[in-house]
């Protein structure tokens, strides 16, 4: 799974290093694109999880974003593209810290995918914090 894509970070000449976990720009020749729709922090109920709890919910996120891409046959090494979305408010750093943790398993070489954060008013729950959506390579 993901092992067949040709998946590449590209690291610009004039452009400043990423501000975090993330490159600038990934390339990548697929035989096919998995849009992935936003992940939130519910579990298979459709409970939330972590209420209130910036990191739980993103480690959730990851969580559901693993089965989903598991699911067409794919790893996180597929994925080309993150977008991320927390509630305005919420603190970047404790989205960070989240995510940290969850990188340091999903990434370990620190290959991390372009990812684009916005601080958005609030997602279709109140209680939910923090929604990712993701474009993967599948062979």
């Amino acid at each position: 799974m993901g092992t067949d894509i040709d998946r590449r970070t590209v690291k610009p000449r004039g452009v400043a290093d990423p501000l975090g976990l993330y490159s600038h720009v990934m390339t990548v020749r697929p035989g096919r694109l998995a849009f992935i729709a936003g992940q939130v922090a519910v579990d298979e109920e459709g409970n939330t999880v972590g209420a209130g709890d910036l990191p739980a919910q993103t480690r959730q996120v990851f969580q559901n974003l693993e089965r989903v891409l598991v699911g067409v046959d794919a790893t996180f090494d597929s994925v080309v593209k993150f977008t991320t979305y927390i509630v305005a408010g919420q603190s970047v750093e404790e989205f960070v810290a989240g995510r940290t943790e969850v990188f340091a398993r999903i990434f370990p070489n620190g290959d991390y995918p372009p990812n684009t954060l916005l601080f958005i008013d609030r997602l279709v729950h109140e209680d939910l914090l923090i929604e990712i959506e993701a474009i993967a390579a599948l062979p």
